[in-house]
């Protein structure tokens, strides 16, 4: 069966990501798994709107205001999306039903801001 459009675009997006150092390589590799695995049977053609759609999930050293994360997804990844994250940030599977409802309600723009004081990061989480 062809490789869809967008399954192609999510493979280079994940290997994007490694190549720039933002995941690890098993990480990537458990991102095109998990593609692998969900591709469905028949062809997919989403919306213009769903197709350029994306999670975007910054983490920001506090003091400094530098980027420590700055990784973006398809939304057609956000549970993998959502995991990923939590491995940087503890928490963030806690506002993983709010970041759910604000998609299935075509919420744009930033969604989550959060703040660990202890670790001096703050996580921001966008829909795009």
């Amino acid at each position: 069966m062809p490789v869809s459009a967008s399954v192609k675009q999510e493979r280079a997006q994940i290997l994007k990501m490694v190549s720039e150092g933002k995941i690890s390589a098993q990480e990537g590799a458990r991102l095109l798994a998990a593609i692998r695995s969900s591709a469905p049977s028949a062809p997919f053609k989403p919306s213009a709107a769903v197709r350029s759609r994306w999670l975007r999930v910054r983490v920001l050293d506090v003091a400094s205001g530098e980027s420590r994360l700055n990784v973006s997804l398809p939304l057609s990844l956000i549970g993998v999306g959502l995991r990923l994250g939590a491995h940087f940030v503890p928490g963030l599977a806690d506002v993983e039903e709010d970041v759910m409802a604000a998609i299935d309600e075509g919420s744009q723009g930033k969604i989550v801001e959060m703040e660990d004081l202890e670790d001096g990061e703050r996580v921001e989480i966008f829909i795009e």
